[in-house]
């Protein structure tokens, strides 16, 4: 049996596009759980609205995180295998089919994570789609730690885990993968399992996400070597350069073009296929979206920058689990 859950908090506005492409499933769910955190607006009734037309149960928990709302939801599954998305996006029609053909053609796989393509409305979002999120080519499955926009797995592989862990509020799905790889063994990939979602539509929604991002990272003692390297070439080695260039030689400051070459390659590289999936564009298109990408680029960084060290005070102060422990 399976199960399809999700959590939602005040999705009013972009809840709809998430319950009609689970009608268009070509596997439909055998129940779909959704777990409320307490909405404020019309979250709750809009779902209702489609209880006679989905398998759909509505759980409200005022107040819950989103770990805590998708652990509530997947305790109340009955089914075997739970496909765990989000509110806000959109899935593929075959996104749950795809997703847990493994499962269910592979007794000892526990666990399919599939992809997330953006799905840009604006001039800004294809900018930010590019900066952001990679292409399915640039994933190396076996590393890869799939969202829970987009995942699938045996319930009772989650469970000896402990679930998703209630005391993160951000990047709590990178420790729930982490720990269920442990456990459960690798992962298969299907790219082909695809959620489409709107990037973020404004730069100050934007630096927030990454923001919390950061901090939850910080909370969670997540890719300390990673965010090192950010500090040391924005703290350290960008002004080592500008102070070289002054003194030396100028000609030293085409190091820095170099960097941004190599830093920027990626963005630019998406830039084509989206633009492209989104029906083509002007002129005016490519070149608002080329000389917007490094600055979103600088301000995702500092929002990262600001984030973490905010993330690590709370952790030192609150000294939650070790999600490393067995």
């Amino acid at each position: 049996m399976i199960s399809l859950i999700a959590t939602v908090l005040n999705e009013g506005d972009n809840i709809r596009p998430l319950l009609e492409s689970i009608k268009r499933q070509t596997r439909p769910p055998a129940e779909i759980v959704i777990v409320d955190g307490g909405s404020t607006d019309d979250t709750a009734a809009i779902i209702r609205g489609y209880q006679d037309m989905l398998p759909l149960r509505l759980l409200v928990q005022a107040g819950c995180n989103i770990s805590q709302g998708r652990n509530h939801a997947i305790m109340a599954a009955a089914g075997d295998i739970i496909a765990v998305t989000d509110a806000g996006v959109r899935l593929s029609d075959d996104w749950l089919e795809k997703i847990t053909d493994p499962l269910l053609a592979q007794p000892g796989l526990n666990v399919v994570g599939g992809f997330f393509r953006a799905d840009p409305q604006t001039s800004f979002e294809i900018a930010l789609g590019a900066t952001t999120l990679p292409l399915a080519a640039e994933i190396k499955a076996e590393n890869f730690l799939p969202s829970s926009r987009s995942i699938a797995f045996r319930k009772g592989a989650a469970l000896p885990v402990g679930l998703y862990p209630e005391w993160l509020d951000f990047c709590e799905d990178l420790i729930f993968d982490l720990r269920l790889r442990r456990v459960a063994g690798p992962f298969a990939f299907v790219p082909e399992a695809l959620v489409y979602f709107r990037p973020r539509t404004t730069p100050r929604k934007y630096f927030r996400q990454y923001y919390l991002y950061a901090r939850g990272d910080g909370k969670a003692n997540l890719w300390f070597k990673r965010h090192l390297i950010r500090y040391l070439a924005y703290l350290v080695l960008l002004p080592s350069i500008l102070i070289a260039g002054a003194w030396i030689h100028p000609l030293l400051w085409s190091l820095c073009l170099v960097g941004a070459a190599i830093y920027l390659r990626g963005p630019y590289r998406r830039l084509g296929p989206l633009i492209r999936r989104a029906g083509g564009g002007s002129l005016g298109l490519w070149l608002y979206a080329i000389i917007a990408i490094p600055w979103l680029r600088v301000l995702g960084d500092l929002a990262k920058m600001i984030g973490y060290p905010i993330g690590w005070r709370w952790r030192l102060r609150h000294r939650p689990p070790s999600w490393r422990a067995d």
